[in-house]
């Protein structure tokens, strides 16, 4: 990204992928919106298999053509691996594996939508690192490569250089959130309103509802949701979000875990540095000011929530965004 160059993206393709998956990546890293202020990506698909006419087979039932093989890998920035059929079974090329390894050696990322993720296992990339797929699936990837640290639950999971992401849709989060982690919040809104679609996930947030409530429904939650994002700059503890939800304080956060997959102090946490990763981006108010407004107790308090979530500090995210921070 230095010096104006491109993000070299590729997506890999492996016989049967499935096009929806395929589709989120080239949606988020294939369009060019440079006309729109927007940065570009040297975006390419690599096929990593192909049939005799050059081309993959996508379900259900037609063929796609790359222009690239994987010596196309060798130059990318961040590979992308989006799922194709039976990958929780089938044994992958050795050289696809290989070329992943290497990518992740010289500082490349690595990118996984759905099942994905077992062709990073089988590369050796998930070792002793966090990762996720799809719920139905979370068992089968961790009983194939045992050195994983499967999170079955959750939408995305950023062990960088490797992010896994949860089925179809969780692909879209994860993209938009390496997005936003390179590009900043400006650029991943961008992205997402153009695609209609939430700017921003949490990756901890449940991939699905493990039973359905009694008493509160979905827009209820949604409703305090929106609430407490609205209010990130005041206190809030569980028995006043609670009384806003009308649901005594164990009832409320057992249910809040059972929609989010988190408790509501976490998700709180995450919503003001996301505030507050904003305000710093477009702002020039002092890490004081934007401490105060995002309801963290001081300064010091969101230095340490940032390196915490971010490994780095106010002042260097805002330097890495904007440019010097005032003092």
């Amino acid at each position: 990204m230095a010096g104006g160059r491109l993000v070299n993206v590729a997506a890999v393709l492996l016989d049967n992928v499935h096009p929806f998956e395929l589709g989120v990546v080239c949606e988020v890293f294939g369009i060019d919106r440079r006309a729109d202020g927007l940065p570009g990506y040297d975006f390419a698909l690599v096929a990593a298999e192909s049939n005799a006419s050059g081309s993959v087979r996508a379900v259900p039932g037609f063929t796609i053509s790359a222009a690239h093989g994987l010596e196309r890998l060798e130059q990318a920035d961040l590979i992308a691996v989006p799922v194709a059929d039976d990958f929780h079974e089938r044994e992958f090329p050795p050289e696809l594996l290989a070329a992943l390894r290497r990518a992740v050696d010289r500082g490349a990322r690595v990118l996984s939508v759905c099942v994905g993720a077992f062709v990073l296992g089988a590369a050796g990339l998930l070792d002793g690192r966090d990762c996720t797929t799809h719920w139905r699936y979370s068992d089968a990837l961790a009983r194939r490569y045992p050195l994983a640290r499967v999170v079955p639950e959750v939408l995305y999971v950023d062990d960088d250089p490797v992010i896994t992401s949860a089925g179809t849709s969780a692909g879209i989060d994860a993209c938009l959130y390496l997005v936003r982690k390179l590009q900043g919040s400006e650029v991943a809104n961008a992205i997402a309103r153009r695609m209609v679609v939430p700017p921003h996930r949490d990756g901890g947030q449940a991939q699905y509802i493990e039973r359905p409530p009694a008493r509160c429904g979905d827009a209820d939650l949604g409703d305090v949701l929106y609430w407490m994002e609205q209010n990130v700059g005041e206190e809030l503890t569980v028995d006043k979000i609670a009384a806003q939800a009308g649901l005594a304080p164990r009832t409320f956060a057992r249910r809040f875990r059972q929609e989010t997959g988190t408790t509501p102090y976490r998700w709180l946490l995450e919503r003001r540095t996301l505030v507050a990763q904003e305000l710093l981006e477009s702002g020039d108010e002092t890490v004081e000011a934007i401490a105060a407004r995002t309801g963290f107790v001081n300064a010091a308090a969101l230095r340490h929530q940032f390196t915490r979530a971010l490994d780095t500090s106010p002042r260097a995210y805002r330097r890495a965004f904007r440019g010097p921070a005032p003092r």
